[in-house]
């Protein structure tokens, strides 16, 4: 089916650079054919009158399953008539449906979506930055992303509970090994050291007793030998 708005050429252009940027960022996963312009390359659905989108997503094998269409829009191409008659027409296909719009037209392609009951899996917007452009997630469906575990989360609370229990136990024990540790070591530190003191006082003191005695009785002995001569 032919395309039902004319762009301006400047828009054109900006709409096929687009497009050849996304065919490299989905080459990593897909198989990516693209219709750029007038071109009409690889069609989309069953009838006499198939679509052709910007992009075509398949799959690598030789069936060449259909994975996802991607439709690239302008300013201009954000209206009513081009949502009911293909946006609505793409959604309808076997396969997810990404829509990318200028940053500007985020608010309206929401409104169109919502108004016409369109599904989409992921609303992109790009945005012109330089001589680059930016894409940017706005909106995806449930079915496209993980659902939350919030599960997993409350496990690991009540997991953790029971862990403080051993360390405080433990941090008791060794408060109370550390005070028993305490008290026992200045008693057997103080304990030798107070024999250690008193024996050479012992031992000093003994000669010197003995010594003065023997003196003594030396000089006894003497005096009673001269008073018997």
């Amino acid at each position: 089916m032919s395309p039902i708005l004319v762009r301006p050429v400047r828009e054109q252009l900006e709409h096929d650079r687009v497009i050849r940027l996304l065919q490299a960022k989905y080459k990593r996963k897909f198989e990516v054919a693209i219709n750029p312009g007038n071109e009409q390359t690889t069609p989309v659905g069953n009838g006499p009158s198939p679509w052709y989108p910007d992009l075509v997503l398949q799959s690598s094998e030789r069936g060449r399953k259909l994975l996802g269409v991607v439709e690239v829009e302008t300013a201009e191409s954000v209206n009513n008539l081009e949502a009911m008659s293909q946006w609505a027409a793409l959604s309808k296909q076997r396969a997810p449906f990404h829509l990318y719009v200028p940053t500007s037209s985020i608010d309206t392609a929401r409104r169109l979506c919502a108004d016409l009951d369109i599904p989409v899996a992921e609303l992109w917007a790009y945005q012109l930055i330089g001589d680059q452009f930016r894409f940017t997630l706005v909106q995806r469906t449930q079915g496209a992303e993980p659902p939350p575990r919030p599960r997993p989360a409350e496990t690991t609370v009540r997991a953790a509970a029971p862990a403080e229990r051993p360390a405080a136990n433990g941090r008791a024990a060794t408060a109370a090994r550390s005070s028993s540790g305490s008290r026992t070591r200045p008693t057997r530190r103080t304990a030798p050291a107070a024999t250690a003191r008193r024996k050479p006082a012992v031992k000093a003191k003994t000669p010197a007793r003995r010594a003065t005695t023997g003196k003594a009785s030396a000089r006894k002995t003497a005096s009673r030998t001269s008073k018997r001569r």
